[in-house]
């Protein structure tokens, strides 16, 4: 921790790396909702890298717990400056960058917030692919010409300062010195994740070494709470105030981090973070390219996984629509053996599955080839960081000479008990033309889906008429680029 070793003992097993930091005076870690919105709690961990040994990635120190970062690194806002800029004995302490252009751009007031920007704004900072660009190159408002991207800070809220100079501190800073310490260590391997048995307070967390240790604890204790990226499970620690007697963490098991490409599909770990995925993929899988940037926040993505998705069941998951569009399935694995089963086939009622209590999601599977026409619209309160009152995925094959739509697979969220596939609007697509006629008759089979409700996100009329919207939005949206091409 910021340098110097930190035995977690004698903290119980569910506390947070938020309240172990704030319990041993780095209080620059504040709380602010607990539940991974507003950023104020972000410390900066030392990771896998996508294009170097090690990436700096910004977590909400909230959400995870503190047994989950055994054998790990973390850096705090207030170890930031001293150990990229190493200050000499008796001189005055030195501003980390990030730090230094907050301070002279009015990027801090009241300064709750401050710290969890500085963590963010670092992570992108220390990013091994950022690179300077001028607006030729595409350079735009949520782009800065450093190559800041100002999502990263997108899960980090300000009440009081307004962004418009956190804003102007981010396109700012430059590339790190050569001499930064922070900097050289992304050359060198992240830590190897810790095996873990820790019990404290009557609860155990575990981190198994391996896979078949993992399926063969969950055997032996079916009640045990499997946690992945923790941004579900956190919530409910510190909210609902939950406590599980037996935790088993699978987010580093190295059988669930792989990504295959395989001639007839893509094979993506079920505990690889949503950033990895993205990077790594790059572009390959457009309608996943679609749903990231719409998927909570970077500070959620750096820690979220799809196998935590979809093992919570929530109907208002954002990842299971598109999935179902892009007729994914799950590999499942236990103590004997694997078994894929398509994701239309996998969710059975409100939060429940056909996966049994001693098996894991391993990987999720994307057939190839992929829908020439893919759309991810996503209807919530607010652009970034929110939770969706209704998700609508598309993927459609049309004959670019006919113009005849070929295949439909749209999947929806929000509007069912679970993720669901939109068959009647499927059948009245496939066999017919794409034209304004066939978008109409399909889009009214589209607001009868699933059986929407009324709740405080937003009404079932409106739901229903949300559906009926993006059918069209989506036959604007080709149109309009086969007219531009």
């Amino acid at each position: 921790m910021n340098g110097q070793e930190a035995p977690i003992a004698p903290a119980a097993a569910h506390t947070t790396v938020l309240d172990f930091l704030r319990e041993r005076g780095l209080t620059g870690t504040k709380e602010g909702c607990a539940e991974g919105e507003c950023g104020a709690c972000s410390v900066l961990v030392a990771r896998p890298g996508v294009h170097r040994p090690t990436d700096w990635v910004a977590v909400n120190a909230c959400l995870v717990p503190v047994a989950a970062l055994d054998g790990q690194e973390v850096v705090t806002a207030e170890g930031l400056a001293a150990l990229a800029t190493p200050d000499a004995p008796g001189t005055p302490p030195t501003l980390h960058p990030v730090q230094e252009e907050m301070a002279v751009r009015g990027g801090s007031q009241c300064g709750y917030c401050t710290p969890g920007f500085i963590c963010s704004m670092a992570s992108e900072y220390y990013r091994p692919d950022r690179c300077a660009h001028t607006a030729a190159d595409g350079h735009d408002a949520e782009h800065g010409p450093n190559g800041f991207d100002l999502h990263a800070l997108s899960g980090n809220l300000c009440r009081c300062t307004g962004y418009r100079p956190i804003r102007d501190a981010a396109f700012a800073v430059g590339e790190p010195a050569a001499d930064d310490p922070l900097a050289r260590r992304r050359d060198q391997a992240a830590p190897e994740p810790a095996a873990t048995h820790y019990t404290r307070d009557g609860g155990t967390f575990l981190r198994p070494g391996s896979l078949p240790e993992a399926l063969r604890v969950l055997r032996e204790r079916p009640e045990a709470v499997v946690v992945s990226g923790g941004t579900d499970y956190g919530v409910e620690v510190n909210i609902r105030s939950r406590r599980e007697r037996y935790v088993v963490a699978v987010d580093r098991l190295p059988e669930l981090r792989e990504l295959r490409r395989e001639s007839d599909h893509i094979e993506i770990g079920a505990a690889l973070t949503l950033t990895e995925i993205e990077r790594r993929l790059d572009g390959e899988v457009p309608l996943l390219a679609a749903l990231f940037p719409q998927f909570a926040s970077r500070l959620i993505r750096n820690s979220a996984t799809l196998g935590g998705n979809l093992g919570t069941g929530s109907p208002i998951g954002d990842s299971p629509p598109v999935l179902l569009a892009l007729e994914a399935s799950l590999v499942l694995a236990d103590a004997d053996g694997e078994r894929v089963v398509p994701l239309a086939e996998y969710f059975t009622g409100y939060r429940q599955s056909v996966r049994r209590p001693d098996e894991l999601i391993r990987a999720v599977r994307v057939p190839l080839p992929q829908a020439p026409v893919t759309a991810f619209h996503k209807i919530a309160k607010r652009r970034f960081d929110d939770i969706s009152s209704v998700a609508v995925a598309f993927a459609l094959d049309i004959d670019a000479g006919e113009g005849v739509v070929r295949k439909a697979r749209i999947g929806l969220g929000g509007v069912a008990a679970t993720p669901i596939r939109a068959l009647a609007t499927e059948a009245a697509l496939e066999g017919r033309p794409w034209t304004a006629e066939t978008v109409e008759a399909a889009a009214r089979a589209l607001r009868g889906e699933g059986t929407p409700m009324d709740d405080h996100r937003a009404s079932a009329l409106y739901r229903s008429a949300m559906l009926g919207q993006s059918l069209p939005k989506l036959y604007a949206q080709t149109t309009t680029e086969a007219v531009s091409s």
